[in-house]
């Protein structure tokens, strides 16, 4: 009778164990697909979002924190959701969230700095999406204002991450919120040339160079006076995206427009201004 009665209750055990393990993988299996198709169309939405907003003119900054923002919260809502399939209450993960959150508030007070501070960079604008400005020691062009960090593409091709609140409490250079900007080259020509000539010569050849700005003009002023000859300023204006090609176009023909008098070559001294 023992041994009859022992493997009754062993039979209802694994019965039961099973029955538990199946609704386990039941579970799981709908947490996986509420999780699959929830991403899904949190993906769609966001489509949806970014396009009626661009739709209406609105600037790429804005749409791409407003659409971070709701994928943020819509992810909260899908986990919620799933932690339901599990038989979680809501009202006690509300309550857990709350705690937590105020502990990671307090360790992480840094990241919500960096929130806030992405909030003002959408509000203040100091710049956009698309801009090359340089702050918190990089240069490059921004390519996402985010919830907590803004994505800088540099001009050597190195995507980089800036806290924004790191941004917010520097000085920031926007390069380009103007319509144009100055070229600055600096050469030494040799005392053996007439200056005159020669500086009309160069003013003549950097006017030619493609993407210079006829207005404003470009100046050429001697800069200073060396044993080694005459120090030049040569300055002409072009729009930043033009900035790189212009700078060393313009080296080109100080060169060619003074080598075309038969005066000998310049020597430039290195300015690397910030560009795009």
């Amino acid at each position: 009778m023992n041994e009859i009665a022992l493997l009754v209750s062993t039979a209802a055990l694994m019965t039961s164990i099973n029955e538990t393990l199946i609704s386990i993988g039941w579970k799981l299996l709908g947490a996986f697909l509420l999780w699959i198709g929830g991403r899904m169309l949190i993906r769609f939405t966001m489509r949806l979002l970014g396009g009626g907003m661009r739709a209406q003119g609105i600037e790429a900054t804005i749409v791409r924190y407003v659409q971070n923002t709701v994928s943020v919260l819509l992810t909260i809502i899908l986990v919620i959701a799933i932690l339901e399939v599990f038989g979680v209450e809501t009202t006690t993960f509300a309550a857990l969230l709350a705690g937590a959150g105020l502990a990671v508030g307090a360790a992480w007070s840094g990241l919500l700095a960096n929130f806030a501070a992405g909030a003002f960079l959408v509000i203040l604008r100091p710049f956009k999406v698309g801009d090359f400005i340089g702050a918190a020691g990089t240069l490059g062009t921004v390519r996402e204002i985010g919830l907590f960090v803004t994505t800088i593409n540099t001009p050597d091709n190195l995507c980089t991450f800036v806290g924004n609140n790191k941004i917010l409490s520097d000085n920031i250079q926007n390069f380009t919120a103007n319509p144009y900007r100055r070229v600055d080259i600096t050469a030494q020509v040799a005392h053996s040339m007439d200056l005159r000539q020669a500086i009309e010569r160069i003013a003549a050849g950097v006017a030619k160079v493609a993407h210079v700005l006829p207005a404003p003009a470009p100046d050429l002023k001697i800069l200073a006076h060396t044993p080694a000859g005459c120090v030049l300023a040569v300055r002409p204006y072009c729009h930043n995206d033009h900035y790189w090609q212009v700078y060393f176009d313009t080296q080109q023909a100080i060169r060619d427009a003074l080598g075309a008098a038969g005066y000998p070559a310049p020597e430039f001294v290195v300015e690397l201004n910030a560009a795009g």
